[in-house]
């Protein structure tokens, strides 16, 4: 629907218009499977005699009340928009309407428990989707207060952003006779209408508490589908929340801000989780039903530190339009890696930090869509496709390169007399920046033009001289910028100097911390000092650049890196090399090598997951495609090994021997994939769950050495909804035509699939030994494009335009047909244009990196 757009401009001249006071949003979810009626109060001052519009995505409008007169419904409403006509100063506005539910995660997403047929319900409403459920003036700068009273089957739990009341008898269940309960809630503190929530359904919930700073009693819960509720591991979660909540609440110097926190996992979520005021959602993949590599429960850790954050920064106080989405993002990044770092278990937090969410900045920002960390937000549309590696993780880069050159201390200050200035109300980046000057003393508007205005990423390079003594003669860092992108920043960073110890092992011998501007930094504090066999730019990863060694550094790392005594210093060294390898730099078998060579011996979980999916991305792109298939058996042959020598029941053991199942390709290597599915040749300590059985089992699809017969027996042994995603999978994956066409119309043609669904369809069509199996939608898939944005949800359509992009159709036709598809797209949809200007940059570089490994 192109009225489900909204441009900044028409939301600049409806915030001017109006003051909101409050929304009375009643509901009934006792209408059957398809709709819920919504009837919606509005209280709200506007400028007399003006006319507006409110946000509602319907499927009937049946009345419109404007101060007391009925407005003909078919006049003034388009089921997306009813538009109000002479304001008067003070207005109460009343809209009844019924509203669809959604399988798409987005609204008031409905789903039933394939184990017991129980319905449960939660709201999805960021960006701009609490207008699927009452109507409302879809903006983050109208906050308002929200009062909620909701009909539902007297069995279910409701839960909101306040405390659950008492239900109140209510009458029978429309649909099915049964009793239903109206549970009215109290009004909600000031906020904005996206981080407003609605979870319902027979959730069960284990409970308990907190001390405030302020003396305050919060109650605490932790929710799930009945189903997966004995996987929950709520006392991990009460202690991470509780962790949290002191860390915050001292370095925010506020109080936690609402009466309550839950946190509730959800079937089909899209993201990791989403900051409800006092009422989080996650995705139930973080309910473990089996073992997981210790590098997830350290993500699931790390979301729930980041939303936590977002009670204080984002919901207390907010953006006033999404250009700031970043602030919000980052910031809770930032926060959450150090309140893991410095209040957690997980201590090298910073680690996972600088492989995963930094290296996710750096590709990011390396495609043709990068953008300012400010972007320009000129509609809905530009800010959906904004949830990207710049927003999250090259801001909270940023922030924490800020933290380093204001000094932390400094920095927590000015954060401070940000939340005592601006709570409850919408801020700009403006706002916080003056906090920060006032407290650290520093000018930070040239850093924002620098650091937040302009893209792009700055490579770092050391010029050492030595004389015939071994010592330093002269030092010098180079700073680069791409043509694209020319500026050249200030950088806060260390240099680290490695050296073996007696035991063999590189540990840092000599650190300088230092400023960094210009093309051409001469470093005179190290002139003089002893060469060592490893020189690390960057050191303890303050800076945001790309990182390249010198030569003899090179050579060091190459036959060491396992060597190092610390995990981020290593990390960094291997972040480089892949780095190198993508840009075609030196070529993409030295660093399979590498990693193949090094990761027996990596003892941070997070990092061997990265370098794992780097392996692969490594295999599938980057290599000559005339040895692809070669060193892709080779490779698999190595993880088989790995994973057979690793510690018996260590987390290494389970991650290399996924690993080895995802890339078997030759007989043999299936035997061994079967012979572990059938509880035979199972090495020492590894537990063959059900998650790990359908990813043996996903390997033998793909092989063709299982077929839909064993995908439906394994179903019947898992017939739960994570059972029915794996199966979907599968099915999809099965290699020969008639699967693949299957697949593509459930996903393509079709429109019915689930969110969930269709993404784990997605996944799973993508897996192929044969490549030539794809090669019939590469024209099928440019095709069908524009009625894909046109006709799907956001969500929905861009799972399509990624996930079926034709990427391991790594050729110049390929290429070619891209661009043609793009010349004729012109301006028409530039979201869409995005996505594939993105995803045409992967099949450029992988060309780039196959031409340097020949």
């Amino acid at each position: 629907m192109p009225g489900l757009n909204l441009t900044r401009d028409e939301a600049r001249t409806r915030a001017d218009l109006l003051t909101v006071h409050s929304y009375d949003v009643t509901l009934d979810l006792t209408r059957g499977e398809r709709v819920f009626r919504s009837t919606t109060v509005v209280s709200f001052d506007a400028e007399q005699g003006a006319s507006t519009f409110i946000d509602a995505v319907t499927d009937t409008v049946h009345r419109v009340e404007l101060n007391g007169v009925p407005l003909e419904t078919a006049e003034v409403s388009d089921g997306v928009r009813i538009q109000l006509p002479s304001l008067a100063a003070a207005n109460r506005l009343v809209i009844e309407a019924d509203m669809p539910y959604m399988n798409t995660g987005e609204g008031l997403h409905r789903f039933t428990d394939p184990v017991d047929g129980e319905v449960y319900l939660y709201t999805q409403f960021e960006v701009p989707d609490s207008r699927r459920v009452f109507a409302v003036f879809e903006q983050p700068d109208l906050k308002s207060t929200f009062r909620f009273t909701v009909t539902a089957p007297s069995h279910w739990d409701v839960i909101s952003n306040s405390a659950t009341p008492e239900p109140v008898q209510a009458g029978a269940d429309g649909t099915d006779g049964a009793a239903a309960s109206t549970w009215a809630f109290e009004p909600t503190p000031v906020m904005s209408s996206y981080v407003t929530a609605l979870i319902a359904g027979p959730y069960q919930s284990v409970r308990s508490e907190l001390t405030s700073s302020d003396g305050r009693t919060i109650p605490l819960g932790v929710f799930a589908r009945k189903s997966l509720m004995q996987y929950m591991d709520a006392e991990n979660i009460f202690d991470l929340t509780r962790q949290g909540f002191a860390f915050y609440e001292e370095q925010f110097g506020a109080p936690y801000p609402f009466e309550k926190y839950d946190q509730l996992f959800v079937p089909e979520f899209n993201a990791g989780a989403m900051e409800n005021a006092g009422a989080v959602t996650f995705v139930e993949t973080y309910v473990f039903r089996g073992r997981v590599p210790d590098a997830t429960v350290e993500r699931r850790a790390i979301t729930i530190l980041h939303e936590l954050a977002h009670m204080w920064f984002g919901d207390l106080v907010t953006m006033r339009w999404w250009n700031d989405l970043w602030l919000n993002e980052s910031f809770a990044e930032f926060m959450s890696t150090l309140a893991a770092a410095e209040a957690t278990e997980f201590e090298q937090a910073w680690t996972t930090f600088a492989i995963l969410e930094k290296g996710w900045a750096y590709r990011q920002d390396q495609l043709p869509s990068t953008h300012p960390i400010v972007a320009q937000i000129n509609d809905l549309e530009d800010v959906q496709v904004n949830f990207d590696g710049i927003t999250y993780a090259k801001g909270a880069s940023v922030l924490k390169q800020l933290v380093a050159w204001v000094g932390q201390e400094e920095f927590m200050q000015g954060v401070r007399q940000y939340f005592a200035k601006h709570s409850w109300k919408n801020t700009e980046l403006v706002d916080l920046l003056s906090e920060l000057e006032g407290s650290s003393g520093r000018d930070l508007k040239a850093w924002s033009g620098l650091w937040l205005e302009t893209a792009g990423v700055n490579t770092l390079r050391p010029e050492i001289g030595t004389d015939d003594d071994g010592l330093i003669s002269a030092f010098t860092i180079v700073q680069t910028a791409v043509e694209e992108f020319p500026t050249i920043r200030p950088h806060r960073l260390a240099v680290g100097f490695y050296d073996h110890d007696d035991d063999g092992a590189l540990v840092r011998v000599h650190r300088l911390e230092l400023d960094v501007d210009g093309e051409r930094t001469e470093v005179p504090d190290l002139v003089g000092r002893r060469r060592p066999a490893l020189v690390l730019l960057n050191d303890d990863d303050l800076a945001y650049a790309k990182i390249r060694l010198d030569p003899a550094s090179l050579r060091t790392s190459v036959r060491h890196v396992k060597d190092f005594k610390d995990s981020l210093p290593r990390t960094l060294v291997l972040a480089s090399a892949w780095d190198a390898a993508r840009d075609g730099e030196t070529p993409a078998r030295d660093y399979v090598e590498l990693v193949l060579q090094n990761i027996g011996a990596e003892s941070d979980s997070s990092v061997v997951l990265v370098l794992l999916r780097q392996l692969a991305s490594t295999l599938a792109f980057y290599v000559n495609p005339e040895d692809r298939e070669a060193m892709g058996e080779a490779a698999a042959d190595s993880l088989q090994e790995l994973a057979l020598a690793a510690a018996a029941g260590s987390d290494a053991q389970l991650q290399f021997t996924r690993a080895f199942s995802s890339h078997a390709r030759t007989a043999p290597q299936l035997d061994a994939v079967a012979a572990m599915l059938a509880g035979d040749r199972v090495p020492e300590g590894l537990t063959v769950d059900q998650d790990l059985r359908w990813e043996l089992l996903t390997s033998l699809v793909t092989g063709g050495r299982a077929g839909a017969a064993e995908i439906d027996a394994e179903l019947a042994r898992d017939s739960t909804a994570t059972g029915e995603l794996a199966a979907a999978a599968a099915r999809a994956a099965l290699p020969t035509a008639e699967g693949k066409e299957a697949a593509w119309t459930a996903i393509v043609d079709a429109t019915d699939l689930p969110n969930a669904t269709q993404r784990a369809m997605i996944s799973g069509f993508g897996r192929v030994h044969d490549r030539a199996l794809l090669e019939p939608y590469v024209e099928r898939y440019f095709a069908s494009l524009r009625q894909v944005w046109a006709t799907r949800t956001h969500e929905i359509a861009q799972q399509i335009v990624v996930g079926l992009y034709p990427s391991l159709q790594t050729t110049q036709e390929t290429l070619d047909r891209t661009d043609a598809f793009l010349a004729d797209l012109g301006s028409e949809a530039p979201s869409l244009r995005r996505l594939v200007l993105e995803s045409r940059d992967g099949i450029v570089r992988a060309l780039r990196a196959q031409a340097a490994d020949r």
